[in-house]
């Protein structure tokens, strides 16, 4: 498209860097006049795109009533892979382009999926924290069994959703020798090189550890509850890092106190940032991160470069990874 000196609102900058001397975002201002907001408030979102071209952003929602005051809007950039902030249906009827970022953090955040698991299985900051209490020097053997620890090799690692990062977190369970099932979104082949694909509730009564890798849609809302929890293999660990609406959160909190799941590890949340009644704050064995599994610094690079690809290639008439 063929826009002179477009103007180009970054929402929320904040959310991608934490300033110049982390991640530069000025390298867009080569494309056109750039207003750079560090965080937009809802009630702020319809002003400040009102006469942009371009819109570039990661969370903030773009919906009917904002995209329909944003009459030169063209172009939504996001800094994510999901897009479920946005209506996808007026842009399409308004002919607004929408491009996502792909799967540039799949390695960042197979890796934590990882640390989840190595947490739960060795529990090394346990120890670690044994130790500086004194609890060594007290202890009379040389090697205190305080926690109880297990290997992983030989597990069965149940993987819900696998598109880019579920095959990464698959191979990397391969190297701890694990056993891999698989439910992709869509059904295909019976397996691949190292997953075994297979139905859901299959997964769920034979995994030990189920990680979720899916789109938060219509069909995933919701969708790990009270009864899901209940057909999951005894003393199973779960683990979310895809979009904290796929699970009622009130039910795992019952399905962690009452033991159901042995334990399990979020990364995020149905509201964010957490809310001081947050149901989950607190809850046994539960280990928790701030939505950060995608932020190391060499991801977020990465997403940078594909983001200013992205509008590059939409202001020259060759849009890429196009959601609509």
């Amino acid at each position: 498209m063929n826009l002179k000196n477009p103007k180009i609102v970054i929402c929320d900058a904040q959310t991608v860097t934490k300033g110049q001397d982390d991640l530069d975002l000025s390298v867009f201002s080569k494309y056109g006049d750039v207003q750079t907001y560090l965080l937009t408030q809802r009630e702020e979102t319809a002003e400040r795109i009102r006469d942009a071209h371009c819109v570039l952003l990661n969370k903030t929602v773009m919906d009917e009533t904002v995209l329909a005051q944003a009459k030169n809007l063209r172009y939504i950039g996001i800094f994510a892979t999901g897009y479920n902030m946005i209506d996808l249906d007026f842009c399409r009827a308004k002919g607004i382009t929408v491009s996502n970022a792909g799967s540039y953090s799949a390695d960042a955040v197979a890796q934590c999926v990882f640390a989840y698991l190595l947490h739960h299985a060795s529990r090394v900051s346990d120890y670690h924290a044994f130790v500086q209490d004194g609890g060594w020097m007290s202890s009379p053997s040389f090697s205190p069994f305080v926690f109880p620890t297990h290997e992983l090799a030989g597990k069965t690692l149940g993987i819900f959703g696998y598109g880019a990062i579920g095959q990464k977190v698959a191979k990397i369970a391969a190297a701890f020798s694990m056993h891999v099932l698989a439910v992709p979104h869509q059904m295909r082949a019976e397996t691949d090189k190292i997953a075994a694909f297979t139905d859901f509730d299959t997964m769920l009564s034979k995994a030990d550890y189920v990680t979720v890798h899916t789109p938060l849609t219509a069909e995933t809302k919701g969708l790990f509850s009270k009864d899901v929890f209940s057909r999951m293999k005894p003393g199973a660990f779960f683990i979310n890092t895809a979009r904290g609406g796929v699970v009622v959160e009130k039910d795992l909190r019952e399905a962690l106190v009452d033991g159901t799941l042995s334990g399990a590890a979020i990364d995020v949340l149905t509201e964010e940032p957490m809310s001081h009644d947050c149901v989950l704050f607190g809850a046994p064995n539960l280990i928790m991160t701030p939505h950060v599994a995608w932020a190391p610094i060499e991801t977020r690079r990465r997403l940078l470069h594909i983001v200013e690809d992205n509008l590059r290639n939409f202001l020259s008439g060759n849009p890429t990874n196009v959601i609509v």
